[in-house]
């Protein structure tokens, strides 16, 4: 193995070649203490004393040391990383993914993260996660089978955000989808819409979840011959294919509930071009509360699922399993929260 070269440094010990990645070698010359108590010190283990502590984190800091990561992990039998499975495509997961990276620094965690794409599918973006040696998997919005999620679990403690996973042994945080798109109908049905669609999700269990809400809220408020389902998907494409096909038909709801904000956004330019105001016309509203949804150009009205608090209690699950043992599975299920913004409003 290659050494770096070294120069006397005026203030005594010695310093890395100008150029060159400083070494926990060159911070125990600076302090002239061996390496161990060096790197005892930087991992904060207790031991040292104040007096070298401090002398060794202001030499680690003139020299500009950053440890390799890379190595501790190697050397380590735990990796203290917790994977996470991401769709790139989703605003959402982004904000979840940065909530999750301050719950996990907070538990002295760091995330590797796996992306799932319209040509990247869960399991490969899964097999990446494991390959990395990630100590537990929090999978955003899986669609995987119940059965293929508890054969992973298996090898990995998993965490699932935002799906309902009836009887499983992993542990599950999310919203309660139903009363959330139930809510947004009350807020029409009390704004006094009583045609209103729906823009389904597709498959998969959240979709199944809001369609669910959706149609009980209509029966609860004696709506039921107002139910009108256009299929879609989690894309703003989905949302302008239902607008249009809405559009054609010539009968124009005087709401639609969007699968997410997306879908909803997508709802709304097709609308934006056909000439229909919004919410003078017919209102829109969306799932989720992401960012795009806040923007004044958008406006949504939406139903917020809490992405800090889903983060947190996600990462929470995960270090019980790792760090105290937990073995019982676990649901949290969060209570969702209407956002109401400009792109409701009266039936006219």
């Amino acid at each position: 193995m290659s050494r770096v070269s070294q120069q006397e440094n005026p203030a005594g010990g010695s310093v890395a070649d100008a150029g060159s990645r400083p070494r926990l070698e060159d911070v125990a010359a600076r302090v002239g203490l061996s390496t161990a108590s060096v790197s005892l010190v930087l991992r904060g283990v207790p031991g040292p004393s104040e007096r070298t502590r401090q002398r060794v984190l202001k030499a680690a800091a003139d020299l500009g040391y950053q440890p390799d990561r890379t190595a501790s992990l190697l050397a380590s039998r735990r990796s203290r990383l917790l994977g996470v499975m991401v769709d790139v495509h989703s605003p959402f997961h982004a904000e979840l993914v940065e909530h999750l990276h301050t719950a996990a620094e907070e538990f002295g965690y760091d995330l590797v993260l796996s992306t799932q794409t319209r040509t990247r599918d869960e399991h490969t973006a899964v097999e990446t996660l494991l390959a990395f040696r990630s100590e537990a998997l929090i999978l955003l919005g899986p669609v995987a089978p119940a059965d293929t999620l508890a054969a992973l679990h298996r090898k990995a403690p998993v965490v699932a955000v935002g799906r309902r996973i009836p009887g499983a042994q992993l542990d599950v945080v999310r919203t309660a989808d139903d009363d959330g798109v139930g809510q947004v109908v009350d807020h029409l049905v009390a704004l006094g819409h009583r045609s209103i669609a729906h823009v389904d999700g597709g498959k998969g269990v959240i979709a199944t979840d809001r369609r669910r809400g959706y149609r009980d809220a209509m029966r609860r408020h004696g709506l039921a011959q107002h139910v009108r389902i256009l299929s879609g998907d989690n894309t703003e494409r989905s949302g302008e294919r239902a607008a249009r096909h809405l559009l054609d038909e010539g009968e124009l709801p005087t709401a639609v509930v969007a699968f997410n904000d997306q879908c909803a956004i997508g709802v709304l330019a097709a609308l934006a071009r056909a000439g229909v105001a919004v919410p003078g016309r017919v209102s829109v509203a969306g799932y989720d509360d992401d960012a795009l949804s806040r923007l004044s150009l958008v406006d949504l009205t939406t139903v917020s699922q809490s992405a800090e608090d889903q983060a947190r209690h996600a990462v929470r699950a995960a270090v019980e399993r790792l760090d105290e043992g937990r073995e019982e599975p676990r649901e949290v299920v969060l209570a969702p929260r209407l956002v109401i913004r400009g792109s409701t409003g009266p039936a006219v």
